[in-house]
């Protein structure tokens, strides 16, 4: 017997909802961090 074509719905969107979830607040704080650096040794 043949198995019935099941379509599941993308969770691409999702995954990257889920990265920039985590991404953008940490590229901030290495840029705020970079930015402390800066003051302190420049």
């Amino acid at each position: 017997m043949s198995e019935p074509t099941t379509t599941k719905p993308s969770r691409v969107p999702l995954i990257v909802l889920a990265w920039a979830w985590v991404v953008i607040p940490f590229g901030y704080g290495v840029y705020q961090l970079f930015l402390k650096l800066v003051q302190l040794f420049g």
